[in-house]
């Protein structure tokens, strides 16, 4: 009998091992996709955007459209030549935008992250991976908005 209740007692803790390490493995990829780190052969690709401020956007910020997030920041340059900023995020392959697409900065809340925001334009031509979008609106600084405020009513 005792070498019946040690090969049980070996089956359930293999079993209990086991399944922690699934577990483990599943909670490791949530993190990573949590975090928006790419996970090998993801098929996303490159647009860009030039924006005259892009203040408090940060690479890895996301991307969404129609309120889902459809991609993620990649990359964060100055253009000297241009004086703006240019913006180089992955997409979701699924998504095509348009020629006339409008990229936006916005706020997640009131005073949340900043994200990109992709509205869709209505033409027949869309763009081809690597493009850059055209129409851009910058991002809104809070402190600028209420410095104007207090001045202007001051007067």
């Amino acid at each position: 009998m005792n070498g019946e209740s040690e090969r049980v007692g070996i089956d359930v803790e293999f079993v209990v091992g086991a399944f922690m390490l699934v577990g483990l493995a599943c909670l490791g990829y949530l993190a990573v996709r949590g975090a928006g780190v790419e996970i090998i052969g993801s098929d996303r690709y490159q647009m860009q955007a030039r924006f005259g401020s892009v203040s408090g956007l940060r690479e890895g910020a996301f991307v969404e459209m129609a309120g889902v997030r459809i991609g993620s920041v990649t990359a964060i340059r100055f253009d000297p030549d241009r004086y703006e900023a240019l913006v180089e995020f992955a997409l979701d392959p699924q998504v095509r935008l348009q020629q006339d697409a409008i990229a936006s900065i916005r706020t997640a809340g009131i005073i949340g992250d900043k994200f990109v925001k992709l509205s869709p334009g209505g033409s027949q031509t869309l763009l081809e991976p690597g493009a850059v979008i055209r129409d851009t609106e910058s991002s809104i600084s809070l402190e600028e908005l209420i410095s104007k405020y207090i001045f202007e009513s001051s007067r």
